[in-house]
């Protein structure tokens, strides 16, 4: 009998140990158990962004503490919200200061209500809460708001409108790899990110178009209205070849959208990417911009004509080239051939050149030098007023330290706009201390004639931060 009570003894010592090798306990610190702090500060905790109910949420919530003792400490146990559930929380891992410091939780998840999701948390020996404010959707109240705040409302609108594998498809992560899938070819989803227009209800994809138009701005030939026109081209290409289709065009967001997070909006297909990057509620990039159309004229398609998207940007150009004098026109002419831009939309690859070419704006006229800005205003108003007027004010203050070269225009005329960029291979670019647009004519792909290749670049802030 005392062999057996000592067997039994020895036996619950050995499970005991086992027992809290493997972790059996809930602190976030117990795969480290040397780790301590005195104080975990819940009261200045900082959310990534807030989150809405309904709504697939990734985030961060970083938590400060006092009294760090430097020690290591392994990713931490999951922890269920509670209050509104379906959040949970991870401890990343990490290595405490001596002293004062933060812990990083992501979290993850979708909150089944709105109200506040608490996360019991405890580390080093002390245990808090912290607390994370779920909205609920209201859709109206979009149309109070504007700027940034009225793009993350209808984006969070269009967010409720979609099924949780939608929503898991159209909110990716936010680096470089998904940042560069963007393209002029008619690749669907092969070469892009997140759904494809063809794949929404007739819900989903108002919800889609409302949130593109706040984003894009609601200018006349510019903006949403071109992104509309581009789409109808392409529509208008079906009719003769397959794979073209405003079907084919997809809504991606790169993070969640916030108004105090970063994250990136990204609408693209055959003829059209908008990558814009949000950052505390504020426009930081309007960069990589792909804007292209064939045909370049007027065509008709479901009984409505269109005069020809990106006329005002064809004409914006020749106006420009159409202002220099032949001296001028001599200094910015370059040697080079283009049968497309530089900067190809969508490559992974390609870098800006280290030499800018042609003339320099401060060498131009008055006249001429205002006709470059009004270029350059065609491109960035495509995006709502506000961080429009931002962007293009950065653009002016660089204006003189800026470039103009042209290739081809074997046919232009020193003071006669309409001669320029008429044919295969004509070619503009404005180059910029930031800012870089390309404009030039290819030979038609699907129809005969010529037909327009955009792109503006940043030379700081395309991919800004990643």
């Amino acid at each position: 009998m005392k062999k057996i009570n000592l067997f039994l003894k020895v036996t619950t010592a050995l499970m005991f140990i086992i027992i809290m090798a493997c972790g059996g306990n809930d602190d976030d610190s117990s795969s480290s158990s040397s780790a301590s702090v005195s104080t975990l500060l819940s009261g200045s905790v900082k959310f990534s962004s807030t989150a809405t109910t309904s709504v697939a949420y990734y985030g961060t919530a970083t938590l400060p503490y006092t009294g760090g003792n430097g020690a290591s400490y392994s990713v931490g146990s999951t922890i269920a919200s509670t209050g509104v559930t379906g959040l949970t929380a991870v401890l990343t891992a990490g290595t405490l200061e001596d002293g004062s410091g933060t812990l990083t939780y992501t979290i993850s998840g979708t909150p089944t209500s709105s109200g506040t999701a608490v996360f019991s948390i405890t580390f080093g020996g002390k245990t808090t809460t912290i607390s994370l404010t779920v909205n609920s959707i209201a859709t109206a109240s979009c149309d109070t708001l504007s700027g940034s705040e009225k793009v993350v409302c209808l984006a969070n609108s269009f967010l409720a409108t979609l099924s949780t594998s939608q929503q898991s498809s159209v909110i990716l992560t936010l680096n470089l790899t998904n940042a560069k899938r963007w393209s002029n070819l008619p690749c669907a989803l092969s070469c892009r990110n997140g759904l494809l227009f063809s794949s929404l209800s007739s819900t989903q994809l108002a919800a889609a178009k409302a949130l593109a138009q706040a984003a894009f701005g609601t200018t006349t030939g510019e903006g949403y209205d071109e992104f509309n026109q581009v789409m109808s081209a392409d529509n208008y290409l079906g009719l003769t070849s397959s794979g073209y289709s405003s079907g084919n065009y997809v809504i991606a967001f790169l993070g969640t959208p916030s108004t105090t997070g970063k994250w990136m909006l990204q609408f693209g297909g055959h003829h059209y990417a908008q990558n814009i990057t949000y950052d505390g509620g504020a426009v930081t990039s309007i960069t990589p911009l792909h804007e292209a159309v064939e045909p370049k004229g007027s065509f008709t398609y479901n009984s409505t004509t269109y005069s020809g998207p990106l006329e005002s940007e064809h004409i914006a150009m020749q106006e420009m080239l159409g202002s220099f004098t032949s001296t001028e026109l001599a200094s910015a002419k370059i040697s080079s051939t283009f049968s497309d831009c530089l900067m190809v939309p969508g490559s992974t690859t390609n870098t800006f050149p280290s030499i800018k070419q042609g003339i320099k704006v401060s060498n131009l006229s008055t006249t001429a030098q205002a006709k470059v800005l009004a270029a350059i205003s065609k491109w960035v108003n495509d995006v709502e007023a506000t961080a429009a007027a931002s962007m293009l004010a950065i653009y002016e203050n660089e204006l003189a330290n800026s470039y103009v070269c042209y290739a081809s225009n074997t046919s232009a005329t020193a003071g006669t706009a309409s001669s320029f960029l008429t044919a295969n291979t004509d070619y503009v670019r404005i180059d910029g201390p930031s800012v870089w647009i390309e404009f030039a004519c290819q030979n038609g792909v699907v129809l005969s004639g010529i037909h327009y290749h955009t792109v503006m670049r940043d030379h700081t802030r395309d991919y800004i931060g990643l």
